[in-house]
Order: structure tokens, then sequence, then C-alpha cells
């Protein structure tokens, strides 16, 4: 059987692809984290080319999708999707997002994570939060049944067939249900969650009927007695989700970044991806297609036959970013350089198995990790275990994600800490669900988990107050129905959305202070002792030196504002040598270190020192020329936006705003045609200061506001226009729409008649970002506001 090649990459979604469904061959359903799910049309082939419409847009995570297929009532089918809202949507693929649906099921208490449809189309099993599956009635809509017994989550659910539905659950029981409800069967998991169910096919050699996934990196075979047939070893962390070929194989995907092929109990192939899950899979049972759903926001397709499969330019860079992927350390364990083989090792032995991972040691002190491929009898380079600051696989900020801040949280005594990521675009209520359900947690931490970030960030939030208004819904959905027990829910109405608060003009400034100190100053150490192994002790630190940085890393870690000390202002000379003066590969944790203290002292833009000329000597040390370093120019640009957060900052970045402008306009032109997200996010960050000092405290102070003014206009219209991503496009909107809200009417008339302004708007609305309610939002204001 030939191997699974990239058939085509599905770009669009701004958060991870948590479901996909795989209809036939001319179309592709994928749901996100981003609230919205897409269908994809193939509109031409070779190679296949796919165009997507949004068809549902809500205002919580979608975790969940399935598809029923045409009927006499409904000829294109329905897709079902569920999430976070409690709601699972009822919807024919032909209608957009502003349509009204066919059905909104009501019922569940918590969020609803799995739904499958039955093989007669009669009826739909849903799994929730709420430890309950719950049957619906394809044309009447109404829960008739509801499946208890569970004491967690319901992760997984099965229509086996039309009369059995199969569950999974955080509990780490399965249970047999017919459709009246009786519960016929039950088996303990071994001792882990149930993640993932699928109906094995007949045609399998193993004699299984269903297989199981979970949290151990096993999937297990079984009967519908109960009986486990066998179980299949190869993922090493959870295993997500489950789907069977036409062939008779399996095939899984999982935390691992990877997705598995299975043919009777034997591994065939393991596809990687840059990510890092793999959060679901889904097969076109007419071709033997596969797709899957990403962490890296990616939908992609795979095939086995050659007339369906990427451009072979398309396939190279796929696994190129696969072999340019960074692999967090936390996600391979301890690994012990001095004990690991060099790549000639790679070369002089074979693997053992498909699948088999090789750590090695490479002669500049990484490691890369392999794995071996039965199909071509080779290894194969996946990525380069990281543990730095600033490492990236996709060129994002934290282990191939896009966090501001990962904390520790300590859940049990003599358990290693559970990793917390969050961004500042966040809601806290939204991240602390997700690390729950990530966790397998009890939904009673959310406040409390809500309130540690909350507390432990201290940064302002776009657009929204420091405090939630009160009544607000705690899911970050902005609704007030919130249905608490299954009774409730019941008698529940279809949420009514809240008025939604302006957000324009901005009025506060924004840092980004995220940053793992430890990370930071342990990577300095390392490259400061290759400087000096490498004879370059002109620019290394000397051991008093480092310790001075030691030293004023642990100031920062307890406090985010600093006062003027010997350690700060020594501290300020050694970042700012490092960040201008170190070879440009080794500048990382210097700029990371220069923009914590932008915004944590007035020393670094008072500075008494001679030598340093933070703004001119940061823009002439090369950060924004070519050949661009994407992170070191990201950080410089932070740097400026932290300067905000002190009065001597903003005085300093005010002086500077033309260097500034010039340098930034460099840096977004050597970025080439797509622009790393964090970098347009820091450029957007750092013009919504701008906007907010030039219409409040700098319109008083510097005549030359409206200059800048219309300076920052033709900018922000510039990244508004071109740039995907929404959050960028969001922070560009709330700048613009500041300047256009709160300098004047000459702003207003250059808007309008020199940038077209209401045109860049309408651009906006009919992309995938203006579908988003906040991204609507603003731009209603900024339009209201042009018209007076």
């Amino acid at each position: 059987m030939p191997d699974f090649k990239l058939a085509a990459t599905l770009e669009g979604h701004s958060d991870d692809v948590r479901a996909v469904a795989f209809p036939n061959p001319n179309a592709v359903l994928s749901a996100s984290r981003d609230a919205t799910v897409r269908l994809w049309k193939l509109i031409s082939s070779p190679p296949p080319t796919y165009d997507y419409t949004i068809t549902t847009h809500g205002q919580a995570f979608i975790n969940s999708l399935a598809y029923l297929p045409p009927t006499s009532e409904y000829p294109e089918g329905l897709v079902f999707s569920g999430g976070q809202d409690t709601i699972i949507e009822a919807r024919q693929p032909g209608k957009v997002a502003d349509d009204n649906a066919d059905a909104m099921l009501l019922g569940h208490g918590h969020n609803v994570c799995a739904l499958d449809v039955s093989p007669d189309s009669t009826w739909v099993v849903s799994g929730s939060w709420d430890s309950t599956a719950r049957i619906w009635k394809v044309g009447k809509w109404e829960a008739d049944v509801v499946l208890e017994g569970h004491e967690g989550s319901v992760w997984a659910v099965l229509a086996y067939d039309k009369d059995t539905i199969i569950t999974g659950s955080a509990d780490q029981m399965i249970r047999m249900f017919n459709t009246a409800g009786t519960q016929i069967g039950s088996l303990k998991n071994s001792n882990d969650v149930v993640r993932a169910l699928c109906k094995v096919p007949s045609s399998s050699p193993t004699g299984a009927q269903f297989a199981s996934a979970s949290n151990d990196g096993i999937i297990r075979l079984y009967t519908l007695k109960g009986d486990l047939v066998a179980s299949l070893h190869g993922h090493e962390s959870f295993v997500y989700s489950l789907a069977a070929l036409p062939t008779g194989e399996l095939v899984s995907a999982g935390e691992d970044r990877t997705v598995r092929v299975w043919s009777g109990t034997q591994c065939v192939q393991t596809i990687t991806h840059p990510a890092i899950s793999v959060w679901s899979v889904a097969v076109c049972n007419e071709t033997g297609d596969i797709v899957t759903g990403a962490s890296d926001r990616i939908t992609r397709v795979f095939s086995r036959s050659p007339e369906r499969h990427a451009s072979p330019e398309a396939i190279q860079i796929f696994d190129q970013a696969v072999k340019e992927s960074a692999i967090p350390a936390q996600q391979v364990g301890q690994v012990n350089k001095e004990q690991l083989p060099g790549p000639e090792f790679l070369q002089q032995k074979s693997g053992t198995k498909e699948g088999q991972v090789q750590m090695i040691r490479e002669t500049d002190g990484s490691v890369t990790a392999h794995t071996w491929s039965s199909a071509t009898q080779e290894w194969i380079a996946v990525g380069t275990v990281v543990d730095s600051a600033g490492s990236s696989g996709r060129k994002t900020e934290y282990l191939g994600q896009d966090y501001d801040y990962v904390f520790d949280v300590d859940i049990e005594d003599g358990k290693p800490p559970l990793k917390l990521p969050y961004n500042l675009s966040q809601n806290p209520y939204e991240a602390a669900t997700k690390f729950i359900g990530d966790n397998e947690l009890p939904m009673s931490y959310l406040d409390q988990v809500a309130n540690f970030i909350t507390q432990n960030t201290q940064g302002a939030t776009i657009g929204q107050s420091q405090e939630p208004p009160a009544g607000a819904d705690p899911w970050g959905s902005d609704r007030r129905y919130r249905p608490g027990d299954a009774a409730a829910a019941e008698n529940a109405q279809p949420p009514i959305p809240e008025s939604r608060p302006t957000v324009l003009p901005q009025k506060t400034y924004l840092s980004i202070r995220s940053a793992n100190l430890k990370i930071v100053t342990k990577k300095l150490k390392e490259l400061n002792e290759q400087l000096i192994s490498e004879g370059e002790k002109r620019i290394a630190l000397a051991p008093n030196e480092v310790q001075a940085l030691t030293a004023l890393s642990e100031q920062l870690e307890k406090s985010p504002n600093l006062t003027k000390s010997p350690i700060i202002e020594e501290g300020v000379l050694l970042v700012y040598r490092i960040a201008t003066e170190w070879p440009v590969a080794s500048r990382l944790p210097g700029l990371d270190l220069l923009r914590l203290l932008a915004a944590a002292s007035p020393v670094t833009a008072t500075s008494e020192y001679p030598d340093v000329d933070l703004i001119s000597g940061v823009i002439s040390s090369g950060v924004f020329e070519s050949p661009l370093n994407v992170n070191n120019a990201m950080l410089a640009i932070r740097t400026f936006a932290n300067l905000f957060e002190t009065e001597a900052g903003r005085k300093l970045a005010a002086a500077h705003f033309g260097q500034i402008l010039t340098a930034v306009r460099s840096a977004l032109a050597n970025a080439g045609a797509s622009p790393n997200r964090n970098l347009t996010i820091a450029v957007t960050t750092l013009y919504i200061n701008f906007a907010v000092y030039s219409t409040s405290e700098g319109r008083a102070q510097a005549p030359e506001s409206a200059e800048h003014g219309l300076v920052l206009l033709e900018e922000l219209t510039k990244i508004v226009s071109g740039e995907r991503d929404s959050e960028a496009v969001y922070r560009g909107l709330v700048a613009l729409g500041t300047l256009v809200t709160a300098l004047g009417a000459e702003i207003k008339s250059a808007a309008r008649e020199i940038y077209e302004i209401n045109s860049v708007l309408a651009r906006v609305l009919g992309s995938s970002s203006g579908k988003e309610p906040r991204v609507k939002g603003v731009i209603g204001e900024i339009q209201q506001s042009l018209k007076h």
C-alpha cells in the first residue's frame, strides 16, 4: 500500500483546528477555537485546490463536528457543530454564517466535545463535559434520551450501529447503551481517560469491533462484549482522534504531532506535522483520503493517490516545515545530550519499526529528532528539541504557539506542574477553560484558574475594562445564558447577546511582558560560554557581569516595576551591549531582557551612560535590516512599545517617532509578503501606543501630534488592508480607530478622502477576520465616527 502524501494545505483559521470532517471528495469541514466552522470546496485539480466559506461563526470555541449525509428533507446534508457555548448547531452546508441555523439543540450543561451521526441518519449523539451523552432525533431536535452513568466528561461518542451507542469518558470507563438509554455493557479502559472511539471495519484481521484511544498514548481494540483484542503502541503522548479507512486500516492523531496509519496491529506510516498537536483526523470513505486539524491553525488533506497529491513545491514546503519545527523539551522528556549518538548514526543504523524516534546530537550541540520510515527505509528529520526563550516551530514566540505567558501550576503534591499558556488577547476564562479541558481537571477549578491568570498578568487587554461588567458570562462569550443543571438547560431559551461596550478611543498603553526569565538567563549563559569558547572574549561577559544579569533577572521576576538602583543601572548597560553588539544569532536573550526593562524602569530611557542610546543604538545595530532575523526584530519593536509604560519612555519614543517608523517599515518590508504574526502584532501594539499618546498627553505637549497621526493613519491603512491574522487586524483597527475618533477633523477628512478608509473597512468585513464580532464592532465604531 503506497504512503499518504500531502494533497492540500488549507489555511484560514486563526486558532487551533479542533475538529474535521470529510463528507465527500469535493468538500472538507473544519471547526476551530476561533469560533468558526469552515466549508472547504474543491475548486480545481490537480493539484487539489480548495476555497472556503464560513458557515458558522459563534463567540466561543467550537470543538466537535459531525456530518449527516443528504436526505429528502436536507438534500445537502447537515453539518452539526458544538462547543463551549453548550449549543449544538445544525446547519445545511450551503448556508453562510449570517443565515439562520436549521436547528439549535439545547440541553447540555457544559462544553459539547463529541458528536456522531447514526448509520441510518435518524439520530445524532453528543457528548459533553456535563458527564452525559444525549440522543437527538433528526427533525425533532429534542434530546429524547439522556445517557447517564459516567462520572467525568464524556470525551467520545460512537454511533456504532442504528441501535447501539458507545461512550468514552474522563472517568476511564467505556459504556455501551441502546437507543432507549439502557446501559448494555461497560468496561474500564486501563487506567487513563478515553479520548476517542471508532468502529473497526469488519475487514480488519484483528477481529475487533471498536477501538478506543486515551491519554496514555495506547490504542486498544475491543469486541462489543468488552474483550481486549489488541493494544497498539506507537504514539508518545495523548491520542485525540481515531478514524477508519475503507481498506480496514485505522488512522490516529495525537499530542506527539503525528498521524499514524495502522494495518492490523502494526503502524505502517507516521505523518509528522509542524505543530504541537494534531487534534483531529477524518476519512473520506469514497477516496480513502484523510484530513487533519492541528494546533498550528492549519487543516491538511493527505492522499495515497498520485493524481491527488499536492505540487512538489508544496510537499517540499511541508517537509521543510516539519524538519525545521521546534519540539518542546517537555514533549520528549529528559534528554542527556552527552549520551546521544552523532549524525553518523543515521547512516549506520536502521530503525526497528515504523515511527521509531531517534534523538541525535548535532555537531553544533543542538538535539534533532528523526523518525524511521519503513516505506523508504530512511530516517526523516522532524524537528529540533528546544528549551530556549523565543524558540519556535512556526516563527512563533513560545514552543510553537503564540503565548504571552506560560505558568507552572501545581495541582497535586508529588507530581510535576502543569503548563498553563495564556495570551493577553485572550479572555482569562477562555484560557482557563482550555487548560482545564486539556488536563482533565474538574470544572470547579474554573474561577480559581481564571483569577490566577488575572492576578499574574497585570497587563492591559484591548477593548476590555480591567474588571468584567456585572453579569458578564465568565466563559467569555458575552452571553447571559449560562446553563446550570440539566433540568434548567432543558427549558432554556436561546442566548440573547448583551449590548457591546464601546472600545474606541483606546486610552491605556499596552505592554508585552511575557517571559520565562529562568530560560532567558540560562540561554544567555550558554551563548556567553559559546562566545568564550570561540575566542570572542572582547564582547563576552565576565563572570561578575553574568552574576549581575542573574541578579537583574531575579529582580524582574519579583516585580514588574523597578526603581533606580545599581543593579538596574549596570543591567541596562550589559543588556544593551548584548542586544546590539553580540552576533545576530545570539542577541535574542539580550533583546528579551531589554524589552522587559523598557516596561519595568524609566532608567532604560534615561540611562546616564553615554554609550547607551536606546532607540538609535538598537536601530543602528542592524536589527531591522536584511536578511531579517524576525524574532530579533519583533523583540526590538516590543521594546519600543514597552517604553510607553513610563513617562520617560514615552518622551523618548515620541522624540524618535520618525526614526522608529522608518525602522518598522524596513522590518515589515524585509519580512517579505507574509510577515510573522508576532512581528505584525508587535507593530500594531506599538502603533496603538503612539495613537494613545498622540490623542492624550502628547497632544498637549507635542504640536506635531496631528502630523504624526496622519503618518500613522497611512501605515495602519496598509496593515489593515493586507493583513490576514485577525489579532493583528484587530489591533490595527483599534489604533486607527483611536486616531479617527479622538484626533480631530483633519484626521477624519484624511481617512475618508485620502486613504478611502470606508473601502478599506468594507474589504476587512469581507475577509475572514471581518466575521469576528470584535472586529465588526470596532469597524462599526469607526464608521459611526466618520459620519460626524
